[in-house]
């Protein structure tokens, strides 16, 4: 499998997580997205 090792910088609140976990999610790498404010991201 081939890694990629990525940086995303924003701001507070910026949605940074969600994007994270969203593209984990699509690449399948995780099966289940989190919630920030359920506090079960990755």
């Amino acid at each position: 499998m081939r890694k990629l090792t990525i940086g995303i910088l924003a701001n507070v609140d910026a949605g940074k997580t969600t994007l994270s976990e969203a593209m984990l999610f699509e690449s399948g790498s995780i099966r289940n997205k989190g919630r920030v404010d359920h506090g079960d991201t990755f």
